[in-house]
């Protein structure tokens, strides 16, 4: 390490507040929410975790980015979750022991959202509906991590959320109206077989706002993507994207693909595994302002669950990914197939679901067989993946690739790509 940054509060900070800590001097109670006014206690432990990352060079800077990011986080979410699901006390340094299960859920609100545009803003209020759920499992080892896309048209059953009761045909992205945040996770978890005790909630100005933070994420266009609903409109080739066009880029739905919503989700995984790359190969990890304009994005524009809201917990989580390599990790969309009652609709491809399902509840890696999504097709210009393989290239001189042990072969209706992969969106056309 070349800097060490303490905790200790600038000089002209304004004084805490008298109810925010006992006048007889005695310790502060801990309290489970991080909207305490005495924050620096905590703040003073994630410094610690800080530097064991990366060096700063600007202590006084990075100080108050690790503070500003702190005291964006909202309460946590209490999650109603199925019997036996208990969130893992994680050190304050460190990876997370053991796997990791996390669920991100994008609302498609408009409430509040400065980076939707007006013509966009007569659709989702309130809680808004799951248009993205996304499933992320780090094995117990910390050497793969496979990310689920589940359709939003997914006809499924949803267990009982609060005081609605449970139904056998619910389409997906109704779960988070219909229970908030629990509800979605409880359907997932019915679905999966799979204990879910993290679970995030990001609105649109998240995805803005962590485009904008890391520069930009380039993606690649293999016909041209036009999409009047969103006002995205680009030209085959290479594109930088960020903003307004980020966000429009991984809504669209008419534009990619056969226009359908499985299209959208094999175009998101194109973004997705570009930003994998970008953070991994120029350094955002490293470069502790870009890190912290990241997490401030991220955690402005997010609920979180309870077991998140600590800082240590989130980096503790970041550092359980830090180690897996790009080829180890593996973006797939949940099996589903045309529901046989309303072609507009899907139903899970049972056969399929069970060997994934099964995968994830005993923490097996997994092998793509399959072809990449409905709006993504390989790179050209890039060197071809080993069909079917999870393997992270070497960073021998021979540049073999050491295959993941006891991978299970997923079934070749399942489509995905792992990140070290090179795709591009399919336009519309």
């Amino acid at each position: 390490m070349d800097a060490v940054v303490t905790g200790n509060l600038p000089s002209d900070h304004p004084p805490l507040r008298p109810r925010d800590r006992n006048r007889r001097g005695e310790p502060p109670m801990r309290h489970a929410r991080l909207h305490s006014r005495h924050p620096f206690a905590t703040v003073a432990k994630w410094l610690a975790a800080v530097v064991t990352v990366a060096a700063v060079s600007a202590a006084s800077v990075a100080a108050f980015a690790i503070y500003d990011t702190v005291s964006s986080i909202k309460p946590g979410i209490h999650l109603a979750a199925l019997p036996g699901t208990k969130v893992q006390e994680v050190p304050d340094i460190g990876a997370i022991e053991g796997g990791v299960n996390l669920l991100l859920v994008g609302t498609d609100t408009r409430t509040g959202q400065a980076g939707v545009a007006k013509s966009d803003l007569a659709g989702s209020s309130g809680a808004g509906n799951n248009d993205v759920t996304m499933l992320m499992h780090i094995s117990a080892d910390h050497t793969n991590a496979v990310v689920v896309s589940i359709p939003r048209d997914l006809i499924v059953p949803v267990p009982a959320c609060g005081d609605r009761p449970g139904a056998s045909q619910v389409m997906f992205n109704s779960t988070l109206a219909r229970g908030g945040l629990s509800c979605t996770v409880l359907t997932v978890e019915k679905m999966t077989g799979v204990n879910i005790p993290y679970a995030a909630e990001i609105s649109f100005d998240g995805v803005v706002g962590m485009s904008n933070a890391v520069g930009g994420v380039p993606v690649c266009v293999a016909t041209p993507v036009n999409d009047r609903f969103d006002g995205l409109n680009l030209a085959a080739g290479e594109h930088v994207i960020q903003g307004a066009t980020a966000l429009a880029f991984v809504r669209s739905r008419h534009g990619v693909g056969d226009g359908s919503d499985l299209g959208r989700i094999s175009n998101q995984q194109v973004f997705l595994s570009s930003l994998m790359r970008k953070v991994t190969s120029e350094g955002v990890l490293s470069n502790p302002i870009t890190l912290y304009s990241l997490a401030k994005a991220a955690v402005a524009n997010m609920q979180l669950s309870e077991g998140l809201t600590r800082p240590t917990n989130l980096v503790a989580i970041a550092l359980a990914l830090k180690g897996i390599g790009l080829g180890n990790m593996v973006f797939l969309q949940y099996p589903a197939i045309s529901d046989p009652a309303n072609p507009n609709r899907v139903v899970p491809q049972t056969s399929s679901a069970l060997v994934l399902n099964a995968a994830l509840r005993n923490d097996q890696p997994v092998a793509l067989t399959g072809k990449t999504g409905r709006a993504a097709v390989l790179d050209p210009t890039s060197q071809p993946a080993v069909p079917g393989s999870t393997a992270t290239p070497s960073p021998s001189t021979s540049g073999a690739a050491t295959p993941a042990p006891s991978a299970v072969a997923l079934p070749s209706d399942i489509s995905g790509q792992t990140a070290s992969q090179q795709t591009c969106t399919k336009g519309n056309n």
